[in-house]
């Protein structure tokens, strides 16, 4: 099957699956693979297809019907002008609230801005008078694209009924050949889910509170931006499942919380006794790819997302979303959580073991003895990049602090002045642990001036002349262009940047030092020099033991 077909083939059996009764389309060219999978739609009695040869008329014809009925009609167009003249009916559905699915047809990219016939641009077209656009991608023949495609249609569906009625758009390109070509092979299956759409989502109305089923195989799993967190660990606890929580997901304390899951689900026959049942997910996760594929192999994962506009779902595995969610407490047999737990004691030592062995300071023992050492009520702010990762791997659970990230677009940019902003809003005493390039992106943040309060603010700068991160990417291999590339070396000399701004500098010369050096009031700047090198090899050694212990308690 060539993949315009199958892409045709997938979007139009979402959305039917997710409700869709009417259809509208303007006859076109570029579009024939829609047009094409409609007709079939239409002639196995699925749906009623309603063609027009004028685009502004189809537009307005789909407009009635949505208005009427209530339900998203699918708007059908080829490319060019032809998208152009859906336009007045899309910004009256927008004022109106109608929900509208514009399906505009483009040309391939690289065909656009070259002079090809019948090619604008097209991404964006109906600008604020949409309530999500979206461009879809040149459909390719390769594993994940029916996921991605299936996810997309029904984030779409779900997001022209909430939180607020109005049109959507999908802006879908088609390379040659645009009709069926005899063969139907693909590289995996294209077929949706029988009970219906692939992500259902619950808009947000009064008793609109989706229940989870009961069961002891559940996991909650709690991201960066979680809300009510309190409320569904309680919940968690009390239904018997464990806790996987982010650091800056601030729900990693008490007994169901676990430290080592990032090792935990990178050993294959454990995460194979350990399927769970249902997955319940808190804010945005995407520290570890280990739990990310967790959240791809559940067989039901509930997203709770307040914010209906804009819910997570990173690897496009989520069967339904809503924004309140019931764990019921399950009594009986508590074998899942004590084998979870058991495994989870076995690596963390093990973990801790490595750690400990090292007479250096490094960089997975700096992250878990600061969090060990800060106060009650303190706030901790993490760089994006490898101090939140290895939080995230060998943060013990406790209560009492708060962890915060920039964790929207995973930027190293302004991470002084933020962690600075932060601490001015904190009531207690404040923390930054940083990598020497976020640390040197923003050194202006430091320029306070005379009249301007100075925040109590300790920043822990993990130095390692470099992208440490890299270090444990694939990159790593590229022997000769890694360090001029990837590595970047600085020389950059931090105390001096701490003198240049008047800021009190210490450096860590031992790991058992940390609770000493950190302690002082006002800004404060502490260094600790670590090596890449040394630590990509303590990260393999970290998970070679934490495989080890596990395997040994569970008998793997």
């Amino acid at each position: 099957m060539n993949p315009a077909t199958a892409l045709a083939t997938v979007l139009v059996d979402e959305l039917l699956r997710c409700g869709m009764t009417d259809a509208v389309l303007a006859p076109g060219s570029r579009s024939a693979p829609l047009a094409l999978a409609m007709h079939a739609a239409e002639k196995a009695g699925r749906l009623r297809l309603h063609v027009r040869i004028d685009e502004r008329s189809a537009s307005f014809l789909g407009l009635g019907l949505a208005k009427r009925s209530g339900r998203p009609v699918a708007l059908v167009c080829t490319s060019g002008t032809a998208a152009a003249n859906f336009h007045p009916a899309v910004i009256e559905a927008g004022q109106s609230g109608v929900p509208l699915i514009v399906i505009t047809a483009d040309r391939p990219p690289e065909l656009r801005d070259t002079g090809a016939n019948q090619t604008i641009d097209q991404v964006k077209l109906y600008g604020t008078a949409v309530r999500w656009s979206t461009e879809v991608g040149a459909p390719e023949n390769r594993p994940g694209m029916v996921a991605y495609w299936r996810s997309l249609v029904s984030r779409a569906w779900g997001l022209a009924q909430a939180p607020v009625r109005g049109p959507v758009h999908l802006n879908a390109s088609f390379r040659e050949p645009l009709i069926p070509d005899g063969d139907e092979s693909w590289c995996e299956p294209l077929d949706g889910d029988a009970s219906g759409a692939w992500t259902k989502v619950r808009a947000a109305t009064p008793g609109s509170v989706l229940h989870v089923p009961p069961t002891r195989r559940g996991v909650l799993v709690v991201g960066d931006g979680a809300v009510n967190v309190k409320r569904y660990v309680a919940a968690a606890s009390m239904a018997g499942w464990p806790v996987l929580s982010e650091p800056n997901g601030n729900a990693r304390y008490g007994d169901h919380a676990l430290t080592s899951y990032h090792f935990l689900l990178g050993i294959p026959e454990f995460v194979e006794r350990h399927r769970p049942e249902v997955v319940v997910t808190l804010g945005k996760p995407g520290l570890s790819r280990p739990l990310l594929s967790l959240l791809r192999r559940a067989e039901e994962h509930i997203v709770l997302a307040p914010d209906l506009a804009n819910w997570p779902d990173p690897v496009r595995s989520a069967t339904q979303v809503a924004p309140e969610v019931e764990i019921p407490v399950v009594s009986g047999d508590d074998a899942w959580l004590k084998s979870w737990r058991a495994a989870d004691r076995a690596a963390a030592a093990a973990v801790d073991a490595v750690l400990d062995a090292v007479p250096e300071v490094n960089e997975p023992r700096l992250a878990r003895d600061l969090v060990a050492a800060l106060p009650g009520g303190s706030l901790l702010f993490a760089a994006a990049s490898m101090p939140i990762r290895d939080l995230d791997q060998v943060m013990r659970p406790r209560r009492g602090i708060r962890v915060m990230a920039s964790r929207g677009a995973s930027g190293i940019d302004g991470l002084v002045s933020t962690a600075m902003g932060a601490a001015l809003a904190h009531s207690g005493r404040s923390y930054a642990l940083l990598g020497d390039l976020a640390f040197l992106h923003d050194q202006n943040g430091l320029v306070v001036g005379p009249h301007d309060p100075r925040p109590d603010l300790a920043i822990v700068v993990v130095n390692n002349q470099g992208g440490g991160i890299f270090s444990l990417l694939p990159q790593a291999v590229l022997q000769d262009p890694f360090e001029r590339v990837f590595g970047t070396p600085h020389r950059v000399d931090v105390e001096s940047i701490a003198a240049a701004q008047g800021v009190p500098y210490r450096r860590l010369e031992n790991p058992a030092d940390l609770p000493k050096a950190i302690t002082g009031d006002g800004l404060r700047i502490v260094e600790a020099r670590t090596d890449r090198d040394a630590n990509a090899v303590l990260h393999g050694q970290m998970r070679k033991a934490a495989y080890a212990a596990v395997g040994e308690v569970l008998e793997l």
